[in-house]
């Protein structure tokens, strides 16, 4: 029981951050003069290297926050649910997990939470730095991206993948579709909400306790070493492309180019999306 007490704790602290800084924009690192000042030079590697990193830094921090307070804990709640409004005859059942319906236990809990703030939360935390000059501001940026991730990638990967069969078990199909639906926009608006706070407070790296701290959790890039090094050649990517003269010149119409690249994503998608949305409706029990 006081597993699913601490669940609905975390979730009730992502909703609040999301009240409270939903509608902070991602404001860019700060940056030492004279480049702070306008200078026409490019600047140092360094800096580069800096900025790369505080960027990097806010993206794993704001996803795997909003992995553990809305994926993790809230995807354990909606799967709770799942398993009261399933019935008798689906108790006991083994799901695709190998996890057993109607049981909540501590260490499943604790590595369903883990598992999915380390992958889907620290992908949705990148992803969304990525984008998130694309998508509009406020809160409007923040269900932007979660509806985004609803129709990219909801139907195709997780929660609400076709071909889970677990939807033949539990439901019925349009509580599934609404819990999940809702979980997944929950989860990218919070990411936005994380990140627009943190941009707020978090210094470029150095060897002050302050910066070192809100870098820290770079450190699981190290633990997952394939993230760490897709992390290290982008980052070599970034240092020599700010290398090339005049790529500021481009960044009006490299936006421009994104945002209708950005729409036709989402419009691809969408008739995968609505055709895996019906048939779990017509799944479950």
């Amino acid at each position: 029981m006081w597993v699913i007490v601490v669940c609905i704790l975390l979730v009730l602290a992502g909703l609040l951050a999301v009240v409270r800084w939903g509608g902070l924009a991602v404001q860019p690192p700060p940056t030492p003069p004279p480049h702070a000042a306008g200078s026409t030079d490019p600047p140092p590697m360094s800096l580069v290297a800096r900025r790369y990193l505080w960027y990097l830094a806010l993206a794993v921090t704001a996803g795997f926050g909003a992995g553990i307070l809305a994926a993790g804990a809230g995807g354990r709640l909606a799967m709770r649910l799942l398993a009261v409004t399933a019935g008798a005859d689906a108790q006991g059942r083994i799901t695709e997990a190998q996890q057993v319906v109607g049981r909540i236990t501590v260490d499943g809990t604790l590595g369903f939470i883990v598992f999915t703030a380390l992958f889907f939360g620290l992908a949705s935390g990148a992803i969304y730095l990525l984008l998130h000059r694309l998508l509009p501001t406020g809160w409007a940026g923040g269900l932007a991206y979660g509806a985004l991730l609803l129709v990219v990638a909801g139907t195709r990967l997780e929660p609400l993948r076709r071909g889970n069969p677990d939807f033949d078990l539990v439901g019925p199909g349009w509580v599934s579709v609404a819990v999940f639906a809702a979980l997944v926009v929950f989860h990218g608006v919070l990411v936005a909400a994380l990140a627009g706070r943190l941009s707020r407070t978090l210094p470029l790296l150095s060897l002050e306790p302050r910066a070192l701290a809100g870098h820290a959790l770079l450190l699981l890039l190290v633990l997952l070493a394939p993230l760490g090094l897709i992390a290290a050649v982008v980052g070599v990517v970034v240092v020599l492309v700010s290398r090339v003269p005049g790529m500021a010149a481009h960044a009006g119409r490299l936006m421009a180019v994104g945002r209708v690249a950005l729409a036709l994503v989402g419009l691809v998608a969408l008739p995968g999306f609505a055709e895996a949305i019906v048939d779990i409706l017509g799944r479950g029990r």
